[in-house]
């Protein structure tokens, strides 16, 4: 039981999906937790605090000042103790209290006093989810590190449909399994690219494709939860922990001299990026008027890095990625055995791209083929890891 003995202290803010921190809650303690629980005023008009405190054994916290224990600080001493905080429903009031450093309860008073990792699982309106304050505040919670949950697509209860849902409760309960388990990849220098690369026309206009990076990210930081070294190569900006190395590229050449350069140092490489498999043979230095002519553009062939590092591959281990419109199965086989590769994540295009989410399927170089159900894509990226970890002991029992 990872969980077994961890102090787990979650915070519940005012959104319908408070309903599901019970469930939550539940889940946290039945798999070893012990679990302290704090409440805003808002979220005690959805569900009562005493449920919290049957589920739990401990009283639930919600005024800054307590007077349980003569001399507590009650928000400090949950700070100090937490080995995990996590914000669960997280409403777009309470992430832009914390992305301003409010410290007026004692849920944000104890956020801002915990060195423990904190993750956030937002929950609202997909409206409310698409505004650009929200979007900004969440950008800001990541750059202090912290982790986002979520939020899954389906229907809300305001009736929408869309991004907004809390992610369920036994996700992120096997998350926190995830990253409380033996850090599998100590030790372990890791290369992860992520994003898509942009082949400029001229200085206006340039060839890209769909890719977020987010694959790439979540990689990044699974195998940085799992104790590696990581150097994370994206053509996107990206949040990630600071612990991360990161470098940013724009083209494909770019991507392909840094990775190169870091190869011969590293123990893997994980290749979610999706680098242009072409580029203009001739950039202009200046805008291209348009004419009443129809326009040819000759482009030439980009490095194939996966390829090159199965060529030039010694002891390192390579995972690809393939995204297919058709054929998944006999594509993502060719590539792998192509490519000299250890493992191919495949997915179809429509599943995954720009997405939070993603169905995928796990191809080994020994054959072994594993497909999981659609997920969150911090969830693949450490079902990857744990994959990484099990490729590394295989690979040093030979």
């Amino acid at each position: 039981m990872a969980l077994k003995g961890k102090k787990i202290v979650l915070g519940i803010t005012g959104g319908i999906a408070a309903y599901k921190a019970a469930d939550l809650t539940s889940r946290l303690v039945k798999s070893g937790a012990d679990v302290h629980v704090l409440m805003t005023e808002s979220a005690k008009k959805f569900i009562g605090p005493v449920t919290f405190q049957a589920l739990t054994g401990h009283r639930v916290y919600d005024q800054v000042i307590t007077d349980e224990k003569e001399g507590q600080i009650a928000h400090i001493d949950l700070a100090d103790e937490a080995d995990l905080f996590i914000i669960a429903p997280a409403t777009a009031n309470t992430i832009a209290r914390l992305a301003s450093g409010m410290a007026d309860d004692m849920l944000t008073a104890s956020v801002l006093a915990t060195h423990a990792p904190v993750w956030i699982a937002p929950a609202m309106n997909v409206n409310m989810y698409a505004h650009a304050a929200v979007s900004h505040n969440l950008h800001i919670l990541e750059s202090y590190g912290y982790h986002l949950i979520g939020p899954e697509k389906g229907r809300l209860a305001c009736g929408w449909t869309g991004a907004g849902r809390m992610t369920e409760p036994g996700d992120i309960v096997h998350e926190a399994e995830d990253y409380f388990s033996f850090q599998s990849l100590a030790g372990k220098r890791v290369l992860v690219t992520a994003g898509p690369t942009k082949e400029a026309l001229d200085p206006i206009r340039f060839f890209s494709n769909h890719s977020s990076g987010k694959m790439g990210a979540a990689i990044a930081e699974a195998a940085y939860r799992a104790g590696a070294e990581v150097i994370l190569i994206t053509g996107a900006k990206l949040n990630v922990d600071p612990g991360i190395t990161t470098i940013e590229v724009v083209t494909a050449l770019d991507m392909h001299r840094e990775v190169l350069n870091w190869y011969p140092g590293v123990d893997a490489v994980i290749k979610a990026a999706a680098v242009a498999d072409y580029r203009p043979a001739r950039i202009s230095r200046s805008k291209i008027k348009k004419t009443d002519e129809s326009m040819t553009i000759t482009m030439v062939r980009n490095p194939d890095i996966l390829k090159e590092l199965g060529e030039k591959k010694q002891h390192q281990l390579l995972i690809g990625f393939a995204a297919e419109t058709d054929h998944l199965d006999d594509y993502a086989v060719q590539k792998l055995e192509k490519k000299h590769l250890d493992m191919l994540v495949a997915n179809h295009a429509a599943d995954g791209f720009g997405g939070d989410t993603n169905k995928v399927t796990f191809y080994y170089a020994d054959g072994k083929k594993q497909t999981f159900d659609t997920m969150p894509k911090q969830q693949i990226g450490t079902r990857i890891c744990n994959a990484l970890a099990s490729l590394f002991e295989t690979s040093e029992t030979k």
